[in-house]
């Protein structure tokens, strides 16, 4: 196996526009060419720079991927989404939750990146879990905490927020994320949509509302 080039040293200064470029171009390949179809080499072809470069803002395929599938989720989340709003309703701070999560999870990037998952890999793969990691679990703890500072504030009674996150998005996904995934979709779209989100909130309020018994 042929040597990585070394790391740039770590005083020196990274062009955040090459960083950008990296990661642009390394999630529409790693999209069309799955994991092991994409080389770093053209990663830097089609990011303009050199290896060396993208070498010297990530280390190895591995963290360029994690952080590949970070950048995707940032990009199609509220960077305030799951900050906790005490002055509005719950179901409407769950609602607001519940339709960016949906748009996320069930966007072509999203579904493209499962079935990568889906395909069979190596017993030693590392890539299934910095996938978790980096995507759903991230995620899923941000939301817990978002449930946490809502019992704090008495806007909800939850004995396992963890538990309760992991629900939620079992909740959300329902069917129509499975048929996606099978490349078998049922269209669900406008009030049907909002039908599903809402049965959702309405589902986990009944249990975790502060007025449940």
């Amino acid at each position: 196996m042929v040597a990585a080039p070394r790391p740039a040293s770590p005083g020196r200064p990274k062009d955040p526009g090459k960083r950008a470029a990296i990661l642009e171009a390394a999630k529409g390949l790693f999209l069309a060419r799955g994991y092991e179809g994409t080389a770093m080499d053209a990663v830097a072809q089609v990011a303009g720079v050199s290896k060396l470069t993208v070498y010297s803002h990530f280390q190895d395929k591995e963290s360029l991927f994690v952080e590949a599938v970070k950048a995707s989720c940032e990009d199609l989340l509220p960077a305030d989404l799951f900050v906790a709003r005490f002055e509005g309703p719950m179901r409407a701070q769950l609602l607001r939750i519940a339709r960016a999560l949906f748009r996320l999870i069930t966007s072509d990037e999203a579904i493209a990146v499962h079935r990568i998952m889906s395909q069979q890999l190596p017993d030693n793969s590392p890539l299934p879990h910095l996938f978790w990691e980096a995507g759903p679990e991230r995620i899923q703890e941000a939301f817990a905490d978002f449930l946490r500072a809502e019992v704090e504030a008495g806007e909800l009674q939850v004995p396992d927020c963890t538990r309760a996150a992991s629900q939620f998005f079992a909740l959300l996904k329902g069917e129509h994320h499975a048929r996606l995934v099978c490349s078998c979709p049922a269209p669900l779209a406008g009030p049907q949509l909002e039908s599903h989100l809402e049965a959702t909130v309405d589902m986990f309020l009944r249990a975790y509302g502060p007025g449940r018994r």
